[in-house]
């Protein structure tokens, strides 16, 4: 009888035992093209991880060329990615509006790297869209609340960076964006701290589609705004939607910034409800004296108002640690 019972004890602490291995779940991860990580490829890490996690899970991607198209869907949230360094882990595809074949929405299936995930967390990676000056074509496409971006360059032409989502909270840090036409777009309030903002043609930065009611839009704090040789005629901002809010604070303008500043996208409506603020900024582009009579210039108490815990409190949705 002892024996018996000895025996049922220990069939139950091994299957309990075997319950709880099939719990864990890996939480770091390493992608590598030439086969010495646990994947080759971005995505099939991705599809590998737990959905709906408890922990943080980590990719680590070491250096190379990752010619795939990258998906982090709803169901992955806290995923990190990190690549060995930021110019050598490159993610890199070539989908453009007139080859999606999607219809009228056909720009947002474009992108080499969509982010549809809460807290998703990207490092030392360049993301890039390869189609060139084709039209519309997204490198990196980030839809969800609390994403950050740290140490990328994100590189493309028309619609290189999509920032998107109607309550979506973002963060892009010492980062490179690059591009040609409205190559930062979208809704999400998202912060650009201490970016590199290039342009390749004579175009415009920005196409905020701030919803109504919103406190914050796309803010830009202590940027360099940069241009290739030749580029000498960059607008800062027009409406994709009336109620677009972007800022420029403390940040570097060169001389292909025109005097103008913004543009109303030819609609004279959205000058009424569109807001363009500029606070601090210095260099040649910086010049208000021939910004657009409807753009605002923020006074110093104003101004402070944009500091990170304030933007990313604005919304409805919890406050969150953007340390």
């Amino acid at each position: 009888m002892v024996t018996q019972i000895s025996k049922a004890i220990a069939l139950f602490i091994f299957l309990l035992y075997a319950l709880a291995l099939k719990a864990q779940y890996r939480t770091e991860l390493v992608v590598a093209r030439d086969g010495s990580g646990d994947f080759t490829s971005i995505q099939a890490a991705i599809d590998d991880t737990k959905s709906f996690p408890e922990r943080t899970i980590t990719i680590h991607i070491r250096n190379g060329v990752y010619r795939e198209k990258v998906r982090i869907p709803p169901w992955n949230p806290h995923l990190r990615l990190i690549g060995e360094s930021m110019e050598g882990t490159v993610v890199s595809w070539d989908d453009h509006f007139q080859q999606i074949h999607r219809g009228r929405n056909s720009t947002f299936f474009t992108a080499t790297l969509a982010v549809e995930a809460v807290d998703v967390y990207l490092e030392n990676l360049t993301i890039q869209n390869t189609s060139g000056k084709v039209g519309q074509a997204i490198a990196l496409a980030a839809f969800a609340d609390r994403c950050q971006v740290v140490n990328c360059r994100i590189l493309g032409n028309q619609d290189a960076l999509f920032a998107d989502g109607p309550y979506s909270r973002q963060l892009y840090r010492n980062c490179l964006i690059s591009g040609t036409t409205d190559f930062i777009f979208g809704q999400a309030t998202a912060v650009f701290e201490e970016c590199t903002i290039h342009s390749f043609a004579n175009s415009f930065i920005t196409a905020a589609s701030t919803a109504k009611g919103k406190s914050f839009g796309l803010v830009f704090l202590r940027c360099q705004l940069t241009a290739a040789p030749g580029v000498d005629a960059v607008y800062l901002g027009r409406p994709w939607r009336p109620y677009a809010k972007t800022t420029f604070i403390d940040c570097t303008m060169g001389s292909h910034i025109v005097p103008a500043g913004w543009d109303n996208w030819n609609d004279p409506e959205n000058e009424g409800t569109a807001f363009y603020a500029e606070y601090g900024n210095t260099g040649p582009g910086a010049r208000i004296i021939k910004r657009v009579p409807w753009s605002h210039q923020l006074t110093k108490r104003q101004a402070g108002k944009y500091h990170l815990t304030r933007i990313f409190k604005s919304t409805t949705l919890p406050p969150v640690d953007w340390n």
